[in-house]
Formats: C-alpha cells, sequence, structure tokens
C-alpha cells in the first residue's frame, strides 16, 4: 500500500516543479520581450527615400495605370510635394528615353476616343486640351481624323442608336438623336442632317422627317438668343 505521505510530498514536488517551471517560463518570456524592444529601440531609423527616387516612383506608378503626358505627369509629382527642378529633370529624361512622348499618346487617344466612344474632334481638342497636350501635336493627332471619317462615324452612331428607339414618338426620337451627336460634340447642322436622313429611311418615321427643315433648326441651335 503506497504511503500517503510520499504520495502528498510527490504532489507537492510536482506542483512546485510545475509552477517553477511557469514562473521561469514568464520570467524568460518576459526577458525575452524586453530584449526585442530593446534592440527595436537600438536599431537606425530607415533611410529617408532619394527625392529623385521618390519622383520616379510617382510617375511609374501613374504609367502602369495607363500612358500619360509630359503636364500630367508633372501634376502628380506637383501634388506629392516634388520639386519643380527634380520633376523636371525626371520629365526631361523621360522625354529622351521614350518613355513619355505627347504626340504619340494625342495620336493614340484620337484613334481610341474617335473609334471607341465617337467622338468627334471638337470633343476630342478639349480632352487632349485638359491632359496638357499642345496646340501643335493636338492638330497633327485630329489631321488623322477626316471630316468625311467623322461624318461615318456620326452616321453609324444614328443607326446603331435608331435600332432601339421602337416605341418613342418621331419627335423625341429626333431628339434623342441629335442630342446624343451634340454631347459627343458634333455640330447642330451635322447632327440634325444625319437624323434626318435616318429616321426617313423608316416608314413610321418618314412623313416626320420630311418636315424637318435642318437649315432652319441648325441656325436656331447657333443662335444664343434662339427660344
Amino acid at each position: 500500500m503506497p504511503d500517503p505521505r510520499a504520495e502528498d510530498a510527490y504532489e507537492r514536488g510536482g506542483s512546485g516543479e510545475r509552477g517553477g517551471s511557469s514562473e521561469r517560463a514568464g520570467a524568460d518570456g518576459r526577458r525575452g520581450r524586453r530584449g526585442r524592444g530593446a534592440r527595436d529601440r537600438d536599431a537606425p531609423p530607415p533611410k529617408p527615400m532619394d527625392p529623385r527616387e521618390a519622383a520616379r516612383e510617382i510617375c511609374l506608378r501613374q504609367l502602369a495605370v495607363r500612358p500619360r503626358t509630359r503636364a500630367e505627369l508633372a501634376t502628380a509629382m506637383r501634388k506629392r510635394g516634388v520639386e519643380d527642378e527634380i520633376a523636371a529633370e525626371i520629365l526631361d529624361r523621360y522625354d529622351e528615353v521614350g518613355i513619355i512622348d505627347d504626340a504619340a499618346f494625342a495620336r493614340a487617344w484620337v484613334s481610341s476616343r474617335h473609334h471607341g466612344k465617337g467622338l468627334s474632334r471638337r470633343a476630342l481638342a478639349g480632352e487632349l486640351r485638359r491632359k496638357g497636350v499642345s496646340a501643335d501635336e493636338m492638330g497633327e493627332a485630329l489631321e488623322e481624323l477626316t471630316p468625311d471619317m467623322e461624318a461615318e462615324t456620326a452616321k453609324a452612331l444614328v443607326v446603331r442608336r435608331l435600332r432601339s428607339e421602337t416605341r418613342a414618338t418621331p419627335e423625341a426620337v429626333f431628339r434623342r438623336l441629335v442630342g446624343m451627336l451634340g454631347r459627343k460634340g458634333y455640330p447642330p447642322g451635322l447632327a440634325i442632317r444625319l437624323v434626318k436622313e435616318a429616321m426617313a429611311e423608316r416608314d413610321d418615321a418618314a412623313e416626320f422627317a420630311d418636315s424637318i427643315d435642318a437649315d432652319a433648326l441648325a441656325d436656331a441651335a447657333l443662335d444664343p438668343d434662339a427660344q
């Protein structure tokens, strides 16, 4: 039969040993944490980024989204506190190696926005101006968009939109289509003429189209005093 005193001694010794281990572990843990904190405090502060490197990173992040003009990159750097002298240095270097090319940007923008969105020369000129493209580079890019190409694109927009206009009255359809072309930058005379011609080919709108005086409507649209 086991001696109860031996069992009591074992339990006291075991619990004491466990308690001692726990206390030592806790002490070691606290010492470990204090040691790491001391090392962190002793570590040197991070070295500040070179201003030119920071400027280059700003530009590369902008260019990773889409091509940018020189003016757009200059604005992005200015907003983030890059000195104008450093910004000019970075942009001159990017011009030199072809990373930025406003003339190529303008040509690509005109092609994409005209064929993709159907925008007119006037609308495209406004967009390029807001992006800081120079008048010369803008003019060269817009020269590739001839008046005939512009008219063909506008006509295709009208025909495509007219297919979905099956329930509205001819008057409402006419206003919607002329308004659509106006928002894309097409002049009133061209817009009215193209919509009239497209509606004249539909049996349910031919009579209305025949009654439209395109010249009078265009003159009225251009007259700021017209009611």
